[in-house]
């Protein structure tokens, strides 16, 4: 099996189909470990506990500590995060090594149903995975390169003063929201009247409202229409509706990502790509071309780490592991977005519940001021939901936002997955005093 692209799920269907016994080789053209890895979850989620970190030190004098601060290295910060990050680098380069996975660097092309070519060199396997994944997306409006993209962000040496983000999904609000507790003045800005889109109504209002209060300029209805750099490098940013930022020295664009097959000369191969690059794939990832398949971003849809190892697992058991039957179930699939609040949520919105399900909807709600506030000068709200569906009240969708959201839903998640209903939750004994007792108490 040749396996394209060393991101999350490329590495972990070419790990397990070596597990089975394949033979195995495996191409990337950058970084092992892909965009979790290298410009996404991993460098994110350090820069997300500096940012709590901030907010703790703020919260520490109300809980009676006395304390002085130096100041904020951005600089240092993201020198140990480098050197995390490869240091993750290397730890896969090894696991391939330990499973006798041949590595190629460069670009993989192809030039047949069952060969590439990396360079100048030619490939040939009985199976081929792609898993290039995706890249940021950039409009082509007047002067859109002199913004950013996330992959810019983490190449960032000095922290931004003064930062527009444009774009309203989970990037978008991560950036702003960590950038804000580090110290940043930041703008958002957002071409809905919404953050979130696709998310419970719930989760997008609270989000909002927590962000500005925290102090994030929120933005909505706008779009960008040209982007210039004045004499002295800063940026002056014009919106549609004739409103113009200035005085800007960072500019992030957070508008979605696209999938990466533009290179791989797929119709050399035959292999259908939708009309965004994505490519679309079956239950058992297998695209329209028989022995060429695809997992992770590059598909189109839920565009997660987990997601992505899942489906590269299950792929590999189903070819090599006599599990032909494997595959990834892609309903009730839980995430995290590390806002300040973080969500967390899985499965059906209200509004998707209705959609579906009508008046057999009913939901469950609460919002409250978690104790760890109860000490501190800011007041940061938790809100939670459940939605449920018909006479047996089955939990279709659990959705929290507030402290711990990220942490306490994993094991919601297992339940939901299994068929909870709300008696089940009513009958778990609550764990006293915590945010996540609510789920279990909720009237």
């Amino acid at each position: 099996m040749i396996v394209i692209g060393g991101g999350s799920g490329g590495i972990a269907c070419a790990v397990r189909a070596a597990v089975h016994g394949a033979r195995t080789m495996l191409v990337e053209e950058k970084d092992l470990g892909g965009t979790c890895v290298n410009r996404g979850c991993v460098p994110k989620k350090i820069m997300w506990n500096a940012a709590n970190m901030a907010a703790g030190l703020y919260d520490a004098t109300s809980y009676a500590f006395d304390i002085n601060l130096a100041g904020f290295s951005w600089t240092q910060l993201v020198t140990a995060r480098s050197a995390y990050v490869n240091r993750s680098q290397k730890i896969y380069q090894q696991r391939l090594a330990d499973h006798h996975i041949e590595t190629v660097s460069g670009r993989a092309r192809f030039i047949d149903r069952q060969t590439i070519t990396v360079g100048n060199r030619q490939f040939a396997g009985k199976y081929t995975v792609i898993a290039t994944g995706s890249r940021p997306i950039v409009p082509g409006i007047p002067g859109a390169h002199l913004g950013i993209t996330s992959d810019g962000f983490f190449e960032l040496r000095q922290q931004p003063r003064h930062v527009v983000i444009v774009g309203a999904g989970y990037i978008a609000v991560e950036f702003a929201c960590m950038l804000k507790a580090l110290g940043s003045e930041v703008t958002l800005i957002v071409r809905r009247e919404h953050l979130l889109n696709g998310f419970d109504v719930m989760l997008r209002e609270h989000l909002m409202e927590e962000m500005l209060n925290d102090g994030i300029n929120i933005l909505s209805g706008s779009e960008v229409i040209g982007v210039e750099q004045g004499a002295h490098g800063d940026l002056a940013i014009t919106c549609a509706n004739s409103q113009t930022l200035s005085g800007i020295d960072t500019m992030i664009w957070a508008v979605g990502r696209q999938a990466n097959t533009s290179d791989l000369n797929l119709s050399a191969a035959g292999v259908a790509t939708a009309a965004e690059g994505h490519i679309p794939v079956d239950k058992y990832q297998n695209t329209n071309i028989d022995g060429i398949f695809a997992v992770g971003d590059v598909i189109g849809h839920h565009a997660l780490t987990p997601v992505a190892i899942a489906a590269g697992r299950s792929l590999a058991d189903h070819l090599f592991g006599n599990q032909p039957g494997a595959y990834i179930d892609y309903e009730l699939v839980p995430t995290v977005i590390f806002s300040h609040p973080p969500i967390g949520t899985v499965g059906l919105g209200e509004d998707e519940a209705s959609a579906v399900h009508g008046q057999a909807t009913k939901c469950y709600r609460t919002r409250f001021v978690p104790m760890y506030y109860a000490f501190t000068r800011r007041k940061t709200h938790t809100a939670m939901k459940l939605v449920t569906v018909g006479s047996e009240e089955r939990i279709v969708g659990c959705h929290i936002i507030g402290l711990g959201a990220d942490e306490m839903l994993q094991g919601f998640a297992v339940a939901i997955k299994m068929g909870a209903t709300k008696s089940d939750f009513d009958n778990t004994i609550a764990i006293h005093p915590t945010s996540a007792e609510e789920l279990v108490t909720l009237k």
